[in-house]
């Protein structure tokens, strides 16, 4: 059977609209991102503790004394594990997504309540949506949005739906139909039925779905961090590639306790904001009994708390928070605080160069900002535009595929370190294996496997195309698909072991200092030549950031400075990149000065 070629159709139908709708895509992103930053904004303003303190306020007037104190504690927690930031990023996501969710779903479960054939239309459609993997769904978002905190939120809609327009349609459909012929038979009109019947009644259905919208939208944004989502989403993307088992239960911890609060606030919104649910609340108070445990205030009371909470959060933002923290030297500050976005993969070398470039930038005035990305979303996103520079780019060889496709809207500046090599490397302790070609006829002792790395990377395209099938390991070897902490991880298990193992790996890298390991020989030449590690940007950045484009051509570091400040921000500790350059700063006295170099100010003339 001849293959359908759907993949190609819908590439194609993907092209066709972001070449002929950019203008919609850019309205689009401009009102979800104003949004976003607005909303960021307003959680990132006040002290972690007062913001903490507003939300048991809420859960107190929602759910009572027990779930405000646990509210506190849940949120303390997140400050206390440094993730509050990215918490709040992720809330601000969360919620803007949900806003646009519920703009959109209730009409649609209105109108799919009250027409047999919109609702027969719309439940393929909701299917399709509900059950495509959520990755798919960043593919598309990437190419119309770019990359960032947009293509999360468009993602999040898209998942999220379906539930919001199936519970509101139920919760109308299961309305009695005897009080609507009793509201038709007084006179009321249709609209009428709509507002003081239906939706009154569909309203605890109506907000179960609201629940399932926001469950679905955090999950989707989380995933989101893969594409410069930020938020709780990078840090689980960075414990999962890096294989930080730390990092990835603060995160997670993080995620279930914001899921927690969410759930249970929303739950119970429906009963404070319904007349049946009030009424029921009223009740059941009235059956156990007063005391503190069931307390709830009045909802003027509730508002009047977080008011005075707010108050003091804006107060101590006026009188003690707004600081200048900006660094820059007086006469040194190029930047006047414009803004720098750096993209980088989590791979040593980039990370190291682009918090090196962070620090330089920041004691010039700049205001850059730094995002993590996979190797793919990352020449998407500076190629649009979206990133500004980067500075891990393996060239001519191992990034040879993302050139080709984005060369026309990149820049490059040159290399700043080189030259590099790829390799496959095994243990000394592997007997007979020395190169490439030794490893055909021998896949059973390595389990006929190759260890990997992320499957974008450059390297596993030229392993897969080039190296297998000139050293004829087709067939015998398969190459395992991971991340590079998954790699170095299943390199220290297999040391340990004593068992033959084959990675992929590169120099330089620290590996080779702290393992005894044999770099396979590559006669045919397969790998190519050795790369240089090339600085990055879009087109149109040099004319903007002249300075800065200079900085990053004239930018180069020694094998040893390399090393010895990736070892130093190891050192440092998860989150504290910005500390372990600093502090290797401080054994390089005067680099910051000889990497982005400032002319001194003139004399003042005599008169």
């Amino acid at each position: 059977m001849p293959r359908l070629q759907l993949g190609d159709w819908i590439d194609s139908a993907v092209t066709y609209l972001r070449d002929h709708f950019a203008w919609l895509f850019d309205i689009i992103t401009n009102v979800v991102s104003g949004m976003y930053d607005g909303l960021d904004a307003v959680l990132g303003a006040p002290a972690p503790l007062l913001l903490a303190g507003i939300f048991a306020v809420v859960a107190l007037w929602l759910r009572g004394p027990t779930a405000a104190v646990l509210t506190f504690a849940g949120f303390a927690l997140i400050d206390s594990i440094e993730q509050w930031d990215q918490a709040m990023a992720t809330l601000s996501l969360v919620l803007v997504a949900t806003a646009i969710t519920i703009v959109l779903a209730i009409p649609l479960g209105i109108w799919a309540a009250r027409n047999r054939t919109v609702s027969t239309v719309l439940r393929p459609v909701l299917d399709f949506m509900q059950t495509m993997p959520a990755f798919v769904y960043l593919i598309p978002g990437i190419f119309f949005f770019g990359v960032g905190q947009v293509p999360g939120v468009i993602s999040c809609i898209v998942f999220a739906i379906p539930p919001g327009v199936r519970m509101t349609e139920l919760g109308i459909r299961q309305v009695d139909g005897e009080l609507i012929e009793a509201a038709e038979a007084f006179g009321t009109t249709s609209r009428n039925i709509l507002l003081r019947v239906q939706l009154p009644l569909a309203l605890p259905t109506i907000m179960a779905g609201i629940n399932q919208v926001i469950m679905l939208g955090l999950s989707m944004v989380v995933i989101a961090g893969m594409v410069g989502g930020g938020g709780l989403g990078a840090s689980v993307f960075t414990a999962i590639s890096q294989v930080n088992i730390g990092l990835g239960f603060e995160g997670g911890i993080s995620v279930v306790i914001l899921a927690m609060y969410l759930d249970r606030m929303t739950s119970s919104l429906g009963s404070r904001v319904s007349p049946l649910g009030r009424r029921a609340t009223a009740a059941l108070t009235s059956l156990r009994g007063a005391s503190i445990w069931n307390y709830r205030p009045q909802t003027s009371i509730a508002v009047v708390g977080v008011v005075v909470l707010a108050l003091v959060a804006g107060g101590m933002n006026i009188f003690g928070g707004s600081a200048d923290t900006n660094t820059a030297v007086a006469g040194k500050n190029v930047g006047n605080g414009r803004a720098v976005n750096i993209g980088y993969i989590p791979w040593d070398e980039g990370i190291a160069s682009s918090f090196l470039w962070k620090e330089a930038l920041e004691e010039r005035g700049y205001r850059p900002k730094l995002s993590q990305y996979d190797v793919g979303p990352l020449y998407t996103g500076l190629s649009a535009g979206k990133v500004d520079f980067q500075t891990d780019a393996w060239l001519p060889t191992t990034h040879q595929s993302y050139w080709d496709k984005y060369k026309d809207s990149l820049d490059d500046l040159g290399s700043w370190y080189g030259p590099t090599s790829l390799e496959l490397s095994v243990p000394s302790y592997v007997k007979g294996v020395d190169s490439l070609a030794d490893l055909k006829g021998q896949g059973g002792k390595f389990k006929g496997r190759i260890i990997g790395i992320e499957p974008g990377a450059g390297m596993m395209k030229a392993l897969n195309d080039k190296v297998l099938k000139q050293y004829g390991l087709e067939g015998e070897y398969q190459v395992t698909t991971g991340s590079t902490a998954s790699m170095l991880a299943q390199l220290d298990r297999s040391l340990k072991a004593k068992e033959p193992v084959v990675v992929t790996l590169w120099s330089p890298h620290w590996a080779y200092s702290k393992y005894d390991l044999k770099k396979l020989k590559d006669p045919k030449g397969a790998w190519g030549a050795g790369d240089g590690l090339h600085t990055l940007t879009h087109k149109g950045f040099a004319a903007k950031e002249p300075q800065i484009a200079q900085w990053l051509k004239d930018f180069k570091l020694t094998e040893p400075q390399l090393s010895s400040l990736e070892a130093a921000i190891q050192d440092a500790g998860q989150n504290h990149e910005q500390d372990g350059v600093r502090a290797w700063l401080k054994k390089n006295p005067g680099l910051i000065d000889k990497i982005a170099p400032v002319k001194k100010p003139a004399a003042a003339a005599k008169g």
